[in-house]
């Protein structure tokens, strides 16, 4: 867009967002819900389209086929594979939707920069979504692509936390430690062992027999590595996210944390449990592709609840009153 013309578009955005009515602090929280369940709910219907052999209902993007964004009838696409994958198409619309929303509300707010960053960081992280999609369906659903697909959605859920989270701490106030350095420090080793267990989770999809496709006229690109050595090396890795976990409790425990700390510990010691739970019985059944989808949307709320829990381990409160 020539310069000319988009510095009056520009003003016309600022504009909307003047004549917005000032969000209430409620309002923006529930924006900010809506932003973390928008973001894991597209990394689930992204399973579920790769669990139903639709990764390429749609084999072009942007457009659905060439021509058209819309599916159209063709013999060698099955009409339920274009819907499956249509449909996942028309949910990241409500993801574009709520991180703009989470925008002009802070905007709108004029909330402080901090908060404004993690805001903008939403819109932005789903155009890069978007990008990474459409590598995905160009390359024939190449698996590390599909890999990274799904990283990048546990990182936006991860963030959306934290926009939640600071959303609701007053600008004025002041940081503060809620816990000592060194569980913080642990709790971010807890926090990086989550991040190597979702890489090699996706590694274990890459090598399974989810391949996202089924038609006989393409083979989709699959990581040659042993199924068997990447499920123990997953599983370990989770173990030992367990036992940080437990050991960081332990910690809490000891020097009397606050008890929205040990809370959200409490929630995510359940879910990682869940979690090993679905994951053991999908390998003694086969995969089935019910739990693929319950294992992504595990995988989402133990990343959710791991920023939640290392949000709280600092607080931006009102300074207390100096008295005379």
């Amino acid at each position: 867009m020539p310069y000319d013309r988009a510095v009056p578009v520009g003003r016309v955005l600022l504009r909307l967002v003047d004549l917005l009515p000032n969000p209430s602090l409620r309002v923006q929280r529930v924006i900010a819900a809506i932003v973390i369940f928008t973001q894991g709910g597209i990394a689930v219907t992204g399973a579920i389209v790769r669990v139903t052999a639709s990764g390429l209902g749609c084999p072009t993007w942007p457009q659905c086929f060439p021509g058209s964004f819309v599916p159209v009838a063709v013999a060698e696409v099955p009409r339920v594979h274009q819907a499956v994958e249509f449909g996942n198409r028309l949910i990241s619309i409500a993801v574009v939707l709520a991180a703009a929303l989470a925008v002009l509300a802070e905007t709108r707010a004029r909330r402080r920069r901090e908060v404004l960053v993690y805001a903008w960081l939403m819109p932005v992280s789903t155009l890069v979504q978007a990008v990474i999609g459409g590598i995905t369906v160009r390359t024939g659903l190449l698996w590390w692509t599909v890999a990274i697909h799904l990283l990048v959605s546990m990182t936006m859920v991860w963030l959306s936390v934290l926009l939640y989270v600071k959303v609701g701490e007053p600008d004025d106030g002041v940081v503060r430690d809620r816990v000592a350095r060194p569980l913080r420090v642990l709790t971010a080793l807890t926090a990086a062992n989550l991040a190597v267990v979702l890489v090699t989770g996706t590694l274990v999809t890459a090598a399974g027999p989810h391949a996202g496709d089924r038609s006989p006229s393409r083979t989709v690109p699959r990581l040659k590595v042993e199924i068997i050595t990447l499920v123990h090396m997953h599983s370990s890795l989770l173990v030992s996210y367990l036992a940080l976990l437990v050991g960081l409790g332990f910690g809490l425990f000891a020097v009397g944390a606050a008890r929205a700390v040990l809370l959200r510990l409490g929630v995510l010691l359940a879910l990682v449990c869940l979690q090993a739970a679905v994951g053991t019985t999908q390998y003694f059944t086969g995969v089935p592709a019910a739990l693929v989808a319950v294992h992504v949307a595990g995988a989402a709320a133990c990343t959710a609840a791991t920023a939640a829990l290392w949000a709280s381990m600092r607080e931006r409160a009102q300074p207390q009153p100096v008295q005379g």
